[in-house]
């Protein structure tokens, strides 16, 4: 399986805030704007606690796997790769959302002095937020579940 590339993510970012700010600003000439939802950071943060969480349990369960440790739980390599592919996936998710909102909330910035509008750029600064730390949580769940070298294997091999 590939490892997300940083640049990817921010590239995802970059061209959502780019494309959301351009829409919110066509969408603000008509009158009015779509808002942004109070729950928006919410479930961003609540899946980033999520895949932080599994990170921490499979980081722990892969250590007393290494150290042998009697009573062990193994992880199983399934369970593994669907908990990479969920982060992988949030990651990407997250960095669209993110800019998008982001986008949104660079638009808001020129109207801060109407009360609903900052309510609005402060919903989206946050969901911002709250998807910067999914992608952390995503790349540390991903460094978790990286396997390591086989370097070992490799140097008793006889030269060719």
């Amino acid at each position: 399986m590939k490892q997300l590339r940083i640049r990817t993510l921010v590239g995802l970012f970059l061209a959502a805030g780019v494309l959301s700010w351009a829409g919110a600003r066509l969408w603000s000439s008509l009158g009015t704007l779509p808002s942004v939802p109070l729950a928006a950071p919410i479930v961003l943060a609540v899946i980033a606690v999520i895949l932080l969480a599994t990170a921490l349990s499979l980081r722990s369960r892969l250590k007393a796997q290494r150290e042998r440790r009697p009573g062990a739980k193994g992880v199983e390599p399934l369970m593994a790769a669907r908990a990479l592919v969920f982060g992988q996936a949030s990651a990407l998710v997250a960095s669209l959302v993110s800019g998008m909102y982001a986008g949104t909330a660079v638009h808001l910035l020129e109207s801060l002095d109407v009360p609903t509008r900052r309510d609005q750029a402060i919903y989206a600064g946050f969901s911002v937020i709250a998807g910067m730390g999914v992608v952390a949580a995503a790349i540390f769940l991903e460094r978790v579940c990286k396997l390591p070298d086989d370097e070992d294997d490799n140097a008793g091999a006889a030269p060719a």
